[in-house]
């Protein structure tokens, strides 16, 4: 895991894996997809890999699958 790279104090670009992510452009975080709020690397522990978004906590993140779920198909 490569977390500790984010030597940087903005926003860092992460590639999201199963399990893990790495860290593309260092910063010290990521913004939520759903609400929009920072959220610390350290403090990182929910994303999607699919849709390569990072959550807040995990009731966001089932906001954001429930929603996503619920979407009508074209």
């Amino acid at each position: 895991m490569n977390r500790h790279e984010a030597s940087s104090s903005g926003e860092a670009r992460i590639r999201y894996l199963d399990g893990d992510f790495q860290v593309v452009v260092p910063g010290s975080f990521v913004t939520c997809a759903v609400t929009g709020a920072a959220i610390p690397l350290s403090d990182l522990r929910y994303w999607s890999v699919e849709r390569q978004e990072a959550y807040a906590n995990a009731r966001t993140s089932l906001e954001r699958e429930q929603a996503v779920r619920d979407k009508p198909q074209r």
